[in-house]
């Protein structure tokens, strides 16, 4: 009798997001631990990676090397060099700089997310919250 591993197929997305969120991970753990540069420089290729994966190379490029957005994609990418190059406090303040003017568009629908998933009965009550939907 042959025995047959059912494998499931991950999207490209699904990878992606993977990548990304092990990237947030590292980066967050390498910062807990004192700017460790072997853990943000790990976290920094798999988060520019999972990106790619989730929209593709050439929109990446895209993203990136917009006309617009050159200098805060020279800030972020020359941030995340400086850390491979193992000064992890000061490549973090320029690739932090860079994160936020190429994501600032970004930041009011992740609030806006955010507050909507605030009025979810089943967080509020966690949260503590006195609000009802009555």
């Amino acid at each position: 009798m042959v025995w047959f591993a059912v494998v499931r197929r991950f999207s490209e997305e699904e990878i992606g997001v993977g990548l990304s969120g092990f990237g947030v991970f590292f980066v967050l753990f390498g910062i807990l631990l004192y700017f460790d540069s072997v853990l943000l420089a790990f976290g920094n290729i798999l988060f520019v990676s999972g990106l790619a994966f989730i929209i593709g190379l050439r929109r990446t490029a895209h993203f990136f090397f917009q006309r617009q957005k050159l200098r805060s994609s020279a800030a972020f990418l020359g941030g995340v060099a400086l850390v491979l190059l193992r000064w992890p406090r000061i490549g973090m303040l320029v690739e932090t700089y860079g994160f936020v003017l190429l994501f600032k568009s970004f930041f009011p629908m992740a609030f806006g997310f955010l507050a909507t998933a605030l009025n979810i009965p089943f967080l509020t009550t966690l949260s503590g919250s006195s609000s009802s939907m009555v």
